[in-house]
């Protein structure tokens, strides 16, 4: 197994900069996601890794050893593409030994280790088909197969499931998570599905623009997000977001949202009468009485989305678009004033000058 190092990893293509020297620590063992908007570098990152693109500066280290020079061949790293890249002139079994076959290790070598990985992926009675006859999920697990035989030091994954109907995503990702946890391979996956990160990894690296802007567990990303844009990128629906300003009372800090002061319980560093944004998340209002510690926003609704057992109502408080995720109420109407109600321990606060997390 392995551990991977990325210490101040910049790419340029020409004059263009792609990466603005990425830092990155990936533990033995650890399924790591990458995850960002597209064109924000998360795949080029990943090719680099795995030698397909070169490095402008910086270094890369497997198990303490700097391999920027070295071919991917000789990385003993294995990568699932988003396209499966498997050979349409071979069966499936011929697909997952291919890599063993290049090693020159023996017809009985590649047939076991290719029975095995078949078994574990449930493809067992399909050895002897050609890709053109299996569903997308089969032409994955072939895809993830061929990978696993080799016995990498480091699972490579770039996009895998975006080919694939949402049903099918939700099962592939289960097995993914689980074949990997068997394993115990180290793994870093990149997608653009902030749901995918979240469900799938033990820490997310959430990349901007060529820069990592947060690298934290699932929750602590949720929960504790670095800035506007982590705020705003994890979560869906993303959290609400308004205006205010901070006044910095005695013992405390009170954001003021027009006419409601919502009191942190806490002082935050930054001078009175500053700017901020208030961020809450949608599952964090709700219709019922206030409490002492409760805030209230009068709110116009513009649309429900029913999801089952609750509703996405999207509305406005005054001009700000805003969201709640609410318990399924069918007496919701579309231009119905309502007051949504909030709770100051799920406030978020955020300095609107540079977007970084005060609270």
């Amino acid at each position: 197994m392995a551990t991977v190092n990325i210490q101040q990893l910049r790419k340029h293509y020409g004059t263009i900069p792609v990466l603005h020297g990425i830092d990155l620590s990936i533990a033995d063992g650890q399924f790591v996601s990458l995850v960002g908007a597209s064109g924000c570098g998360k795949s080029t990152l990943l090719r680099m890794i795995a030698g397909l693109e070169s490095v402008s500066s910086g270094t890369i280290s497997l198990n303490g050893k700097v391999i920027n020079d070295l071919s991917p061949k000789d990385r003993d790293i294995a990568m699932v593409f988003q396209n499966y890249a498997l050979y349409p002139h071979m069966t499936v079994a011929q697909n997952m030994g291919f890599s063993l076959q290049l090693r020159k290790e023996s017809p009985e070598r590649i047939a076991a280790a290719v029975k095995e990985t078949a078994a574990m992926l449930g493809l067992s009675n399909y050895l002897d088909r050609y890709p053109k006859a299996l569903s997308g999920g089969q032409r994955q697990r072939v895809a993830m197969g061929r990978a696993i035989v080799r016995h990498p030091q480091v699972f490579l994954f770039d996009e895998p499931l975006s080919n694939l109907d949402a049903k099918l995503r939700v099962q592939m990702r289960i097995e993914i998570r689980t074949l990997q946890r068997k394993l115990g391979t180290t793994a870093i996956y990149v997608t653009h599905d902030q749901m995918e990160a979240m469900t799938m990894s033990d820490l997310i690296v959430v990349m901007n623009a060529g820069r990592i802007e947060q690298v934290g567990t699932p929750i602590e990303v949720y929960d504790q997000p670095a800035n506007l844009f982590v705020a705003t990128f994890i979560g869906s629906p993303a959290m609400n977001l308004v205006d205010g300003v901070v006044l910095q009372e005695a013992g405390s800090s009170v954001v003021l949202i027009g006419d409601q002061r919502i009191d942190l319980g806490r002082r935050i560093d930054i001078p009175t009468n500053s700017p901020v944004v208030m961020g809450i998340r949608p599952e964090h209002f709700s219709l019922g009485t206030t409490a002492a510690t409760d805030f209230s926003l009068p709110f116009t609704v513009d649309l429900i989305e029913p999801t089952g057992a609750e509703s996405h109502v999207y509305g406005r408080y005054g001009t700000t678009p805003m969201v709640a995720s609410l318990p399924r109420n069918g007496d919701l109407q579309w231009g119905q004033q309502l007051v949504l109600r909030g709770s100051c321990e799920h406030v978020h606060v955020f300095d609107k000058a540079n977007g970084l997390r005060l609270a």
